[in-house]
């Protein structure tokens, strides 16, 4: 009966030291919408948060060092992938996969170098490496999901919609982050999510989560909202704006 009781007082004392030194992440972003215009030209998102003790947590401050590992991923489409070959003297189509619910922005921001903070298998299971986004994905086609999937990350990566800067999270203090998020021009609509990860000696010890949405404005919304909620209001606009263009071209060069 002695040996069930000190495991079981050994079990407790370990769950209070966890308690006693667990910290959570408070954190916030310099907007939560960003618009879209005729003139958009990209954007500079700022996040920034601090370590503070859990709350009901016994010690009034937290000890590092500490890593932060950002990941910020837009709103998933289904991507096809294709390969061109030379056929008769012709570029074609040949085989393709479809790439399921696959992000259409994915970014890595760290304040150290990933393999600096963490282990390749912590880094592969938690999904924070963008060559890992086609593994995730459910493929559909009759292509090497592995090649396709490695140009499919060359491609965006080369668009600026995935990539890491392992120099992207700066500590002001031992606790205070912030970090800056240049979005591109071509920066998807819709819902995004920025993802932290608290690492201390490789190890998550907390996360969190916070949405930022990107919107289109104006004309520009209305256009994209018609297209896919009211295709005849968008035909006729296009019809429209055709006939206007043709007839102000002609007033233009009459004179």
């Amino acid at each position: 009966m002695i040996l069930p009781r000190l495991a079981c007082l050994l079990i407790l004392g370990l769950l209070a030291t966890n308690a006693a030194h667990a910290q959570r992440l408070v954190g916030a972003m310099s907007g939560k919408t960003i618009s879209i215009n005729s003139s958009f030209s990209g954007e500079t998102l700022t996040l920034f948060g601090n370590v503070e003790p859990d709350i009901g947590a016994e010690q009034r401050h937290v000890e590092g060092p500490f890593d932060v590992v950002m990941v910020i991923r837009g709103p998933a489409f289904d991507r096809v992938a294709r390969e061109k070959t030379h056929e008769w003297g012709i570029w074609l189509n040949t085989e393709q996969l479809v790439f399921r619910n696959f992000p259409s922005y994915f970014w890595v921001l760290s304040s150290d170098k990933l393999s600096d903070i963490t282990d390749e298998d912590t880094l592969i299971r938690e999904g924070l490496l963008p060559e890992t986004r086609p593994q995730l994905a459910v493929v559909q086609g009759n292509g090497d999901p592995q090649l396709f999937g490695q140009e499919l990350v060359r491609l965006m990566t080369q668009r600026g919609l995935f990539g890491v800067d392992e120099r992207g999270v700066l500590f002001q203090s031992e606790t205070l982050y912030s970090a800056r998020l240049s979005l591109p021009a071509n920066v998807p609509n819709g819902n995004f999510l920025a993802y932290t990860y608290l690492f201390k000696d490789g190890v998550i010890v907390s996360q969190k989560a916070e949405a930022f949405s990107v919107r289109k404005t104006g004309f520009e919304r209305f256009l994209g909202m018609a297209a896919q909620q009211q295709p005849w209001a968008y035909g006729i606009t296009c019809v429209l704006l055709a006939v206007f263009t043709g007839w102000l071209g002609g007033v233009v060069f009459r004179r």
